[in-house]
């Protein structure tokens, strides 16, 4: 059993028996390694993000939230392929990292034979470089506003580069995957605003909730505004 096999096997065991627990002991035996192989496989699955939990003493051992892992998706070589195509320009796009680590879990939970041919596959397809690869420097502190609905100070250069600061309450992200706009209501104004994210040069976090303003409404011309679904 190569590593990426055991990484799933290891998985599908502890949810097997949750919420009960499993010790390494027991897991390395089934598994045919160490004890020390199967303490390394557990604790990447924890650094990936898996709600993996150990309890120390008798009786203890190892056990998974069951309710917060997936049961097997299995992707073949194309779909992976086109999940990376579609992610590899993530630099200016709202929570980037969050892209680059979707990915890498998708291809972990592959087996080998198919991760492999999806590389060989996106490995065919290339892209220009674009200004839009670089992920602007207040992008984190923007996203951590958004994912919290927390109020944020930002300094932003309109199109000419005059910087001024704002206190603006994060509402929504639009954009076209090329260009991204924070949609918030800015305190300054006393309106709805669009600042582009790649024109915001800093980024603070007051630590002050926003407020619930409603969703605004823009005139965006002839161009189709659409929301994001996870379910299409």
């Amino acid at each position: 059993m190569n590593r990426t096999d055991r990484l799933y096997a290891l998985v599908e065991e502890l949810r097997a028996v949750a919420p009960g627990a499993r010790t390494a002991r027991q897991m390395a035996d089934r598994f045919e390694v160490s004890v020390r192989t199967v303490e390394r496989d557990l604790s990447a699955l924890q650094q990936a993000g898996l709600p993996i939990y150990a309890t120390p003493g008798p009786g203890g051992g190892y056990a998974i939230d069951k309710s917060h892992t997936l049961p097997p998706v299995n992707f073949t070589a194309e779909e992976a392929a086109a999940v990376a195509i579609a992610l590899a320009r993530p630099g200016a796009s709202p929570f980037a990292d969050a892209l680059r680590s979707a990915l890498r879990k998708v291809v972990a939970a592959m087996p080998d034979d198919q991760a492999k041919a999806a590389q060989r596959l996106a490995d065919r397809v290339q892209l220009f470089a674009h200004p839009s690869d670089r992920q602007p420097s207040a992008a984190r502190t923007v996203e951590e506003a958004m994912r919290s609905s927390g109020v944020v100070e930002v300094t932003y250069e309109d199109r000419v580069g005059a910087p001024s600061s704002r206190v603006v309450e994060p509402i929504s992200m639009l954009g076209s995957g090329e260009a991204w706009y924070l949609v918030a209501y800015c305190r300054l104004r006393a309106d709805f605003r669009c600042f582009r994210v790649d024109r915001i040069t800093s980024a603070r976090l007051t630590g002050e909730a926003a407020p619930d303003r409603g969703e605004p409404s823009f005139d965006v011309g002839p161009h189709e505004v659409r929301r994001l679904s996870l379910l299409e």
